[in-house]
């Protein structure tokens, strides 16, 4: 997010210390293979998009807000394409959603881990702990180097010990960009799961957090929903009904 005129943020992200049983051997490939499946399916699928986000002031009182709905497919080759659902509301007083926010939404907050990013990332086995009922392994996940123009995920996930599936993550989009005209910040985010058709794909996106901008601090909220999941192939043309935002 970019701050009108200037901008800036500061991300903190907790660790987490937990007592743990010993993990499988090559836990992460496992975890890694079932995220690759996990994606590999999930692109078969339409789905509905429901990004809002909120500025907040000093007494958490809301000040401006974006809010949009984007119908988004998958064609069996894996391209994606996006249909805007009426028109955004605009009316947000001090930030700007940039291109790199959109491709956080995109890229990070749904999917972190799969087997074509593990040389680009290093992990640390953290424990285990029960979400929701559901024992599940939990693993630091933190870029080996960032190159110019990369967006990648720095943060906690939890997999099902069951099969490995990933159910939650939390953590934050990276790298902050600061130029010394320009700051352009992302806050720390919590993506939680669902099961469809026996696997688990991003439910909700949460954040809310402070953005410590130059020109002075800034609390944002926001919220992703992805919902309506529909499986389609070649010959299936998936629509959706209006719905109100």
């Amino acid at each position: 997010m970019r701050k009108l005129r200037e901008l800036a943020c500061i991300v903190i992200v907790g660790s987490l210390a937990l007592g743990a049983e010993e993990p499988p051997a090559g836990l992460v490939r496992l975890i890694a293979h079932r995220e690759s499946e996990t994606e590999a399916e999930r692109n078969q699928y339409a789905y509905r998009q429901t990004v809002r986000l909120t500025e907040l002031n000093e007494h958490g009182g809301q000040t401006g807000e974006y809010r949009e709905i984007r119908d988004v497919i998958f064609s069996p080759t894996k391209e994606r394409s996006e249909t805007m659902v009426g028109s955004p509301m605009k009316n947000l007083k001090n930030l700007i959603l940039t291109d790199e926010d959109f491709r956080d939404i995109r890229d990070i907050q749904p999917f972190v881990l799969v087997e074509d990013f593990l040389p680009i990332y290093e992990t640390k086995f953290r424990g285990d702990e029960k979400i929701d009922g559901i024992d599940c392994w939990v693993l630091q996940v933190r870029p080996r180097q960032i190159l110019s123009g990369q967006r990648l995920f720095d943060g906690m996930v939890w997999a099902s010990k069951q099969d490995y599936s990933v159910i939650r993550s939390e953590g934050q989009a990276v790298p902050q960009i600061r130029t010394t005209k320009s700051e352009n910040l992302f806050p720390k985010f919590v993506t939680v799961r669902k099961q469809v058709n026996g696997f688990w794909f991003p439910a909700t996106t949460t954040a809310d957090d402070t953005l410590f901008f130059r020109t002075g601090a800034q609390r944002i909220r926001m919220s992703i929903r992805f919902e309506n999941y529909q499986k389609f192939g070649t010959e299936t043309t998936v629509t959706f009904g209006e719905k109100k935002p």
